[in-house]
This record gives C-alpha cells, structure tokens and sequence, in this order.
C-alpha cells in the first residue's frame, strides 16, 4: 500500500524532527514530500546552531492536500513561528483537517494547528513551553511522549521521535478517520 506524506517546512526546522519521520515514512515504501512555501532548500536548526540544507521537493503554489494521505509537521522554534502566518501553509494545515487525514506534529510544530484552529477540544502534548498556548486555544494537554486524537498525532521532543515515528506510521495505514476534522 503506497502512501505520499506531506512534510510542511521552512528555515529553522528541527533537523531531527523532520530526518528522522521522513527516513521512517520512506523505510515504509512511502514518498515523502518537503513541502515549503519557496522552492530551493531550507536550512536546518540542529539543536544549538544551524544544520544542512534540505531540497524543497514543492512549494505551497504546486500542491494540494487532496495529493497526499497524510502531513506531518516538524518543530524547531523558528519554522512553526513562520509558517504559522502564512495564509497558505494554515490553509493547506486546514484542508488536511477537513479530509479526515492524519495529522503528525512534533516540538513546536502544534503551533501552526493553534493559527489552523485544530486544537479546541483535541488531546495533545508538545513541548512544554507552548503548552500554556495549546491549553488556552482549548487543547486538553498532557505530558506525554506521544499522544493520538482521532488521526491527530503529537509529540514533545526529538527524544519522543521513536514512539511519534510509530504512532505516525500507524495512524497513516489507518487512513482516513472521521472524527479529524476542525
């Protein structure tokens, strides 16, 4: 069963937390897109300072939700900050939400599903230091390595990659789940 996931992406992602789920996805005979709002590559953060630079394989103007079974969103404190103002990119969060499809967000990643208005009412759990953000935007927060909603898949830290990596992949051969919406 060929699944395409969408990894939504810009400059100062967590490297680990977007490597690590798009090797898992691919060990799964899966493609695995780095979504972006610009062409080229975006650069890494990697833990204290900057990392590589990865290919953007499409932009937010050359795709649609409907082109792919999941999406996943990496951390980073730099990467959510932007791509949770870019009206496209909370639109293309948004329509995965109005699909059924599952939904992965690692770190700092849930921040874009606050600007998405994803979170009211969802178990979650992100790093601690925007859980005040997801329990005022109505998220039932835990402290958890990796906590699933309904197709919704979320975790803490790049120390939680292993069990969100899983999760992930679970919820995705599930496929569509009813209850995933906004």
């Amino acid at each position: 069963m060929s699944k395409k996931v969408a990894i939504l992406a810009t400059h100062g992602f967590e490297e680990s937390e977007l490597s690590s789920p798009k090797e898992h996805l691919e060990q799964q005979g899966w493609t695995a897109h780095i979504v972006s709002p610009k062409s080229g590559t975006i650069k890494a953060w990697a833990e204290k300072d900057w990392g590589r630079e990865y290919d953007v394989d499409k932009t937010l103007d050359e795709v649609s939700s409907s082109d792919y079974d999941a999406l996943v969103l990496p951390g980073g404190v730099i990467n959510p900050d932007q791509l949770r103002t870019n009206k496209k990119a909370i639109s293309f969060v948004q329509d995965f939400f109005q699909q059924h499809k599952p939904v992965a967000a690692i770190c700092h990643g849930p921040q874009i599903l606050i600007s998405a208005n994803a979170v009211e009412g969802r178990k979650m759990t992100s790093v601690e230091s925007i859980s005040i953000d997801l329990k005022n935007a109505g998220a039932q927060w835990e402290n958890s390595e990796v906590v699933v909603d309904e197709g919704l898949v979320t975790s803490r830290t790049p120390e939680d990659l292993p069990a969100f990596n899983a999760k992930m992949v679970e919820e995705i051969k599930e496929g569509k789940h009813q209850e995933q919406t906004l």
